[in-house]
């Protein structure tokens, strides 16, 4: 992004303002790393206890197991089949810390993250109830509901947490919506 449309300010003001328990932890298909419209990267800037770690390198192997954290509940982020809908019924079940695993890339990298990753074989699956269509005009969505991986992680922030982090999250989400479409030379979103 150009100097004057930098998001670095946004992003490190929303990160100041939240003070959350949960633990987010990305992980990001090596393919994903240098895309420009990739949001992952957005969201370990602006929400504190979020790291992100990339699979699918050459030569490497990601020690998921490594990842886990055994003092939080992990729970993973993806609408398959099994998956539980996230909710603050279903969160009253678990006593620790949430630690929220999410996958990001394309839908078919992400899809294959849980099956390839042993680790995460026994970890509960949650995705996200049914919401308000993207404002992710940034890429196309193959998907009817799809989201982009900033906004599945804030909406799921928002009911691990509250409403209040979700809204700050999107606030930074729009802004570099809109920036990005104004370095294109297009409309901004409303």
């Amino acid at each position: 992004m150009r100097k004057e449309l930098c998001l670095c300010e946004s992003a490190a003001t929303c990160k100041a303002s939240l003070a959350i328990q949960t633990q987010t932890t990305i992980i990001m298909h090596h393919r994903e790393r240098y895309i420009t419209t990739n949001t992952a990267r957005l969201a370990a800037l602006c929400i504190p206890n979020c790291d992100f770690f990339l699979r699918g390198l050459p030569n490497e192997t990601l020690q998921l197991s490594e990842l886990i954290a055994d003092d939080r509940q992990p729970l993973f982020l993806y609408p398959d089949e099994g998956a539980n809908v996230l909710s603050k019924d279903y969160l009253k079940q678990f006593k620790k810390p949430i630690q929220l695993i999410v996958p990001d890339g394309s839908w078919r990298q992400a899809s294959k993250v849980a099956n390839r990753e042993i680790a995460l074989k026994d970890i509960p699956r949650v995705m996200l109830p049914a919401g308000q269509v993207s404002a992710y005009k940034l890429r196309r969505e193959p998907k009817e509901n799809g989201l982009a991986t900033f906004e599945a992680i804030a909406r799921a922030l928002g009911i691990i947490e509250d409403e209040a982090v979700h809204d700050k999250l999107v606030k930074v989400f729009r802004v570099m919506v809109q920036r990005t479409l104004q370095s294109r030379g297009l409309s901004a979103i409303k």
